[in-house]
């Protein structure tokens, strides 16, 4: 019987990334609204760069992590100008799912947060699969 190698992803794992807010992030510019503030796409896409942060250096060779579920709460608007945080926390591993837990602040205050699933994948197999399903 073959031994499992050790998990490389133990919960607790944390990362941060920033962003500056420009015209380029806002909804009217995404097309997710018609307001210049940041959009809920660009809170996304940041709560997930976090989490692709907080795996980047135990990172297996020839591995990646892909999303696979996303729940999200933007409670707050962000101008054009304004610096947010992302912040994520590796919560839970169970098998190759990793479920993180993200904040994304504007200074003190919780512009959005929730949970964001990733699973761990072979990142030749994974694209030589999409490659044949399109």
């Amino acid at each position: 019987m073959q031994e499992r190698p050790e998990n490389p992803f133990p919960p607790g794992l944390t990362a941060r990334v920033e962003l500056t807010v420009t015209d380029a992030d806002t909804a009217q510019a995404m097309g997710s609204g018609d307001v210049p503030v940041l959009g809920t796409p660009r809170v996304l896409a940041l709560a997930e760069a976090a989490t692709v942060a907080a795996t980047a250096t135990r990172m297996p060779p020839g591995s990646t992590t892909v999303g696979t579920r996303v729940e999200l709460e933007h409670r707050a608007a962000t101008v054009v100008g304004r610096t947010v945080v992302a912040q994520a926390r590796l919560a839970a591993v169970e098998g190759r799912r990793l479920a993180f837990e993200v904040t994304v602040t504007d200074g003190g205050e919780t512009v959005a947060e929730g949970r964001v699933e990733r699973a761990l994948v072979d990142r030749q197999r994974f694209v030589e699969r999409a490659a044949r399903a399109s």
